[in-house]
């Protein structure tokens, strides 16, 4: 199957099921001498796991990462890096009573409509459960970017229409739903648990923000930087809309308010304001990047729905199984992981051009 891979020069390539015995993730790239163990991999690892708190999944995984190739006496080698995550607590028979059934919001139609076939085991490939493999590999390009003062912060901006008012990055790692105020917090929870309730399930906005970033990254035409953390981020399964700085707030705006007028500031080009997100002509101003995503309610709901059979038959389904109402929390470690591979990848491409 095509589209496994990402990046050019750091590039990744994951692989494995849901509910197969393993899945895992290749990095080919990493520059040799770069510290790394278990543990650090570990770290992001375990903020992505299911069964962190009630509002996620109750899926059992201990998410363990083994590396098991390209370090050697605690620092990488400059071969690949081979990183494997064991599925401990797969259940393929809890899909056994919706083989057959096209569930509404997944896709199980779209794969079988391309490959002719499909895995039923909770989606497969198709399940955010792939997502481990981008979070371990995104553990990895944070070491990189550490060493370039390069840091990033997502938290969860809404939950439905409540949002965060009073932001301090310093909370975010201290509530369920990884937002960054405390009051919004308890709502936004609150909120979480009334869709789990009732059987359904709601949508998020997840807020990223890029400290530290050079000038200079991305590539015009094709490969502006805007457009490859866009492939990155849209390739999260549940993320359905992404915007930078004001986003569509521009399209009401006017070219007297939205032009981020250039200043000197400590010797330093700089911009004024910073409606552009970071990012002009496609190439990073050095200014912060920011960027929004749109995340759909988890498609997995235990209310009875309509649907079709592979038949084309009308039928009735309940999805059961351990599934999350709102996929913010787990999604936050994700939107981190891929933004990090991309800069990692547009350093380094930065740097081969320079040469």
């Amino acid at each position: 199957m095509a589209g496994n891979s990402f990046g050019q020069l750091f590039k990744i390539t994951t692989f494995g099921e849901s509910h197969g015995p393993a899945i895992g993730v290749v990095i080919d790239g990493v520059p040799p001498k770069l510290p790394l163990s278990d543990a650090d991999i570990q770290k992001d690892l375990d903020r992505r796991r299911p069964g962190q708190s009630k509002i996620t999944t109750q899926r059992h995984e201990t998410d363990r990462a083994q590396i098991l190739s390209g370090v050697f006496e605690g620092q990488t080698t400059g071969a690949p890096l081979a990183i494997l995550i064991r599925n401990e607590d797969q259940r393929p028979k809890d899909y056994e009573n919706i083989k057959d059934v096209f569930r509404p919001g997944h896709a199980d139609f779209s794969y079988m409509a391309k490959f002719g076939y499909r895995d039923y085991r909770g989606g497969g490939r198709s399940s955010g459960r792939e997502t481990a493999s981008r979070v371990a590999a995104g553990a990895v390009a944070k070491k990189i970017l550490a060493k370039h003062k390069i840091q990033i912060i997502v938290y969860t901006l809404a939950v439905g229409d409540i949002y965060a008012q009073n932001i301090d990055y310093k909370i975010i790692e201290q509530n369920a739903v990884r937002t960054a105020d405390a009051k919004a917090a308890a709502v936004m929870i609150a909120k979480i648990e009334e869709a789990r309730k009732q059987g359904d399930s709601i949508g998020a906005i997840l807020e990223c923000v890029v400290k530290g970033c050079p000038p200079g990254l991305g590539d015009p035409c094709f490969d502006k930087l805007n457009a490859r953390l866009s492939l990155g981020l849209m390739s999260i399964g549940s993320v359905k809309a992404i915007e930078f700085g004001d986003g569509f707030g521009a399209s009401r705006s006017t070219g007297s308010v939205n032009n981020d007028r250039f200043v000197l500031k400590a010797k330093r080009v700089s911009c004024l304001t910073n409606h552009s997100g970071g990012i002009i002509g496609g190439i990073s101003t050095g200014e912060d990047i920011i960027i929004r995503l749109g995340l759909k309610p988890p498609s997995s709901i235990s209310q009875l729905q309509k649907t079709l059979n592979e038949k084309y038959q009308e039928v009735q389904v309940r999805v059961k199984g351990r599934h999350d109402p709102c996929l913010a929390p787990r999604i936050v470690p994700v939107a981190e992981a891929m933004i990090a591979l991309t800069l990692v990848d547009c350093l380094m491409i930065q740097k081969a051009t320079k040469l």
